[in-house]
């Protein structure tokens, strides 16, 4: 009866911190992704303004001067595009993160919810058993009276 009281208590302690790990998990996970989009992020941008400085250092005339500033613009209207697009992506992994976690929570609140109610009917059982083993052993510890010695009694205690 231990062994079972024990393996239950095991398995519910499983259960119990089944929905930490899941959520650990999901929280790893979502800050590997932001962080390796961020990464990337940073190395288009060092990139871009890498590639600026060299074509600074090119500028040899008033033309060249001219086409730099020109590419100028350019590199800051693609750059404007990079950044929303970053931030799109960034709102949706964001997005599909509390849809995950959402889910995850409701999927844990409802095995919380069930595993107490488990947890409830295992004592309930555990309690019964305890019960009748308790009743059992009074019932053998208990000396059993002879007919003859019920009535002497009766007469010493009158």
């Amino acid at each position: 009866m231990q062994d079972k009281v024990f393996e239950n208590f095991n398995e519910q302690t499983r259960q119990f911190f089944e929905p930490m790990r899941k959520l650990n998990s999901l929280m790893l996970d979502n800050m590997e992704k932001l962080s390796q989009h961020q990464m990337e992020s940073m190395k288009r941008y060092s990139q871009m303004g890498t590639e600026r400085m060299r074509d600074a250092t090119e500028i040899a005339d008033t033309e060249g001067l001219h086409d730099f500033t020109t590419r100028q613009a350019e590199m800051l209207n693609e750059l404007s595009s990079q950044m929303l697009e970053d931030a799109r992506t960034m709102s949706e992994m964001s997005l599909e993160f509390k849809a995950q976690l959402e889910a995850l929570l409701a999927e844990s609140g409802q095995a919380f919810v069930d595993q107490v109610s488990q947890m409830g009917n295992q004592a309930s059982e555990v309690a019964q058993q305890m019960g009748e083993q308790a009743s059992e052993a009074v019932q053998k510890a208990a000396p059993k009276s002879s007919p003859a010695r019920a009535s002497s009694r009766r007469k010493t205690s009158s």
